[in-house]
């Protein structure tokens, strides 16, 4: 069927043989050179509607998927009482490859993660290099596998709490139970919440100006905005109101207008977010860290680029992620783009700079 707001775009969905029926849009002759394009949160397959054209237009196919939890996507589990190992990224690397043999390829031309599926693009490089042939990382540096945990390793998350006024990451609220209540029901409703999220993690809002974070600790971390580092008794829906933008300035957001915010709010309304706060959950876990860990020291084989939005704090959350990224994680990397007048969702906000990327990537 063809999607109302994706002109030029179809979708369907297919087993992936990993235990989810998987819905994506594409574009493109399906005997083209795949790539598989990978959305973070709160996201769809959608918030890549002004690059899955240009891309297949370059003389590929272009997928885009509802990961695990999302969309249209249907076959994980459920609710917040559940085993958390299906959302762990080896697991999600599996739902990648489950999908491109689902397509009838082998191989990838390349593979983008944006946000949350940085690390899934990351992974699933790193665990199948025989599948992914190009990477380009997203918003979200990848820093390559853990180490072996450290015991002395700092409690960002007791040291938060011991601020002035106290803090809390936003990673840690969204594993609480009450995170999916409180941002499905913001006051004003859902979709002034969601506006308010997007806008405030955007270039559209004045208060993001990152810069490098010396060191991993509370008073560093500290300094990013509140929808990163928390009030401590703050829910993300008031968090994200209190930088909610204008109606003028929501009138005049020209990469995400009311008709294209409802495709979100009517999605995750439909479906709820717990599916997708899961994995923030798998990520904090000892059991997540220990998985990953067995990895140590495996690089990515692919050419790696990686792309940010010049006004994106995502980039540098993880004090120290990007330069690891930029100096070890892969044997071929191919660069840092940071994009002028973008914030964290720059597929969205600056499609055709990220394209000149995309191409220059697929061309070499």
């Amino acid at each position: 069927m063809v999607d109302q707001l994706l002109e030029g775009v179809t979708s369907r969905s297919l087993k992936n043989g990993n235990g989810l029926t998987v819905h994506f849009y594409e574009a493109g002759p399906r005997d083209a050179p795949l790539v598989l394009l990978l959305h973070g949160f709160p996201e769809l397959a959608y918030s890549w509607r002004r690059l899955i054209v240009p891309i297949a237009e370059l003389g590929f196919h272009v997928v885009a998927p509802d990961q695990r939890g999302y969309g249209r996507t249907t076959g994980h589990s459920p609710g917040y009482d559940v085993d958390l190992a299906e959302f762990g990224m080896v697991n999600l690397a599996d739902d990648a490859v489950g999908l491109v043999n689902a397509l009838g390829y082998s191989d990838v031309a390349l593979v983008m993660g944006h946000d949350f599926g940085s690390p899934v693009a990351a992974w699933s490089a790193l665990l199948h290099p025989s599948v992914f042939k190009r990477v380009i990382l997203m918003s979200a540096p990848f820093s390559g596998p853990p180490g072996i945990l450290a015991g002395d390793a700092p409690d960002i998350h007791h040291d938060l709490a011991q601020l002035s006024p106290p803090r809390k990451h936003y990673q840690r609220y969204y594993g609480v139970r009450e995170a999916e209540a409180d941002m499905l029901n913001a006051p004003g409703g859902f979709s002034e919440f969601l506006r308010a999220y997007f806008h405030c993690k955007s270039a559209d809002w004045p208060g993001n100006r990152p810069r490098r974070l010396d060191r991993l600790s509370a008073e560093c971390l500290a300094v990013m905005p509140h929808y990163y580092i928390m009030d401590l008794n703050a829910g993300m829906a008031e968090t994200a109101l209190s930088m909610a933008p204008s109606k003028e300035e929501a009138d005049a957001c020209g990469w995400l207008d009311e008709a294209e915010l409802e495709t979100y709010v009517s999605a995750f309304k439909r479906t709820g977010l717990q599916g997708s706060l899961n994995w923030y959950r798998r990520s904090l876990s000892t059991e997540e860290k220990s998985v990953l860990a067995t990895f140590a020291g495996r690089k990515i084989q692919a050419p790696l680029a990686f792309v940010g939005g010049a006004q994106d704090w995502g980039v540098r959350q993880v004090p120290g992620a990007l330069e690891a990224m930029e100096s070890g994680v892969s044997v071929d990397y191919r660069g840092t783009h940071l994009i002028e007048n973008a914030g964290h969702w720059v597929q969205q906000e600056q499609p055709a700079a990220v394209l000149d990327v995309v191409g220059a990537m697929l061309s070499s």
